[in-house]
């Protein structure tokens, strides 16, 4: 699976922003896609996934309520619309792909295949 992120930029406090991962390769089906992020010096964190099949979605507590993650079947794409940003939201977000447990989806060591990262930053 390659996938690409794109969507990133510079946007102020309290504005939103929307990903997009767009996906090439392989049926996704059968996979569960994530996005992830990592801020200077901080280790990679989850932020939300979605289970292809059936659009089952979670989400870190940091983003509930604020981000939304939805797929598009049509597209291969999976979209990360997020709102009311804050600060602590900069960082590098990161698309992946996994054939995992749901159980283990916010690992990212479950996940094997990972775009190249799209820079999100939010002053104050």
């Amino acid at each position: 699976v390659q996938l690409q992120a794109s969507g990133g930029g510079l946007v102020q406090a309290g504005g939103s922003l929307g990903l997009s991962c767009a996906a090439s390769g392989r049926t996704l089906n059968n996979y569960l896609m994530g996005w992830f992020r990592q801020a200077p010096g901080k280790e990679r964190e989850f932020v939300a996934a979605i289970r292809w099949s059936d659009g089952s979605t979670t989400y870190a507590d940091s983003a509930k309520g604020r981000f939304s993650i939805s797929r598009d079947n049509a597209k291969n794409t999976v979209d990360l619309q997020m709102n009311s940003l804050k600060p602590e939201d900069t960082g590098v977000y990161y698309c992946a792909a996994a054939r995992a447990r749901w159980a283990l989806i916010r690992l990212s060591s479950s996940y094997g295949y990972w775009g190249q990262g799209t820079q999100v930053t939010v002053s104050s």
